[in-house]
């Protein structure tokens, strides 16, 4: 608790000793102290208060969001800045990654394979071998791009800065997973494009 002081310091009368370990005045009465602390509970204007808090909010969002469409680091979540990690998006963006193809033609299968059933019945058990097969050489596929890709952003992350960030090859790889065009930031670099 915060207490105020009083204006004119009381000093002990000198026909009377100060005890060792007293604050050297009286103590105040519980109504003084009571009245010191008090304050309103609600700011008086709360509607306008939080008014102004959402327009807040939402400036930021709509500057955070064009900054990711735009590539301006300045103004990116905190997650996204850094020297580091954009020389991780530009090398994810200048190759081709075997996952940004691979998950679109999965989702197509998987609708197909929801779909088929219906169509042609008799046909669904040979095509549902073929979609296995198809779907899990996809993904060892995805998984071994993602090792190459793995070497490749830790030899560059490494003549660049020394020592890797935790988490930074994980940035690259989980980005390296997301179809091009959805990806935020936005790639600032085109397929083939050398980084830097």
């Amino acid at each position: 608790m915060i207490f105020r002081k009083s204006e004119t310091p009381q000093t002990p009368e000198p026909d009377q000793p100060e005890r060792p370990g007293s604050k050297g005045r009286p103590t105040r009465s519980r109504k003084e102290a009571e009245a010191a602390r008090r304050r309103p509970l609600v700011v008086d204007d709360r509607k306008e208060a939080r008014k102004r808090d959402r327009a807040r909010a939402a400036r930021e969002r709509a500057e955070s969001q064009q900054a990711m469409m735009t590539g301006d680091e300045k103004k990116m979540p905190l997650q996204h800045r850094g020297t580091d990690r954009r020389l991780v998006r530009d090398l994810v963006d200048s190759r081709r990654n075997v996952a940004e193809y691979f998950f679109p033609i999965a989702l197509i299968f998987m609708l197909v394979a929801l779909v088929m059933p219906l169509i042609r019945p008799e046909l669904y058990l040979a095509m549902s071998t073929g979609m296995i097969v198809v779907l899990w050489g996809g993904i060892l596929v995805c998984v071994i791009d993602s090792f190459f890709l793995r070497r490749h952003l830790r030899k560059r992350l490494t003549a660049e800065f020394g020592e890797v960030p935790r988490g930074l090859v994980g940035y690259g790889i989980m980005r390296a997973i997301q179809i091009r065009r959805f990806r935020l930031p936005r790639a600032q670099v085109k397929h083939g494009q050398l980084a830097r």
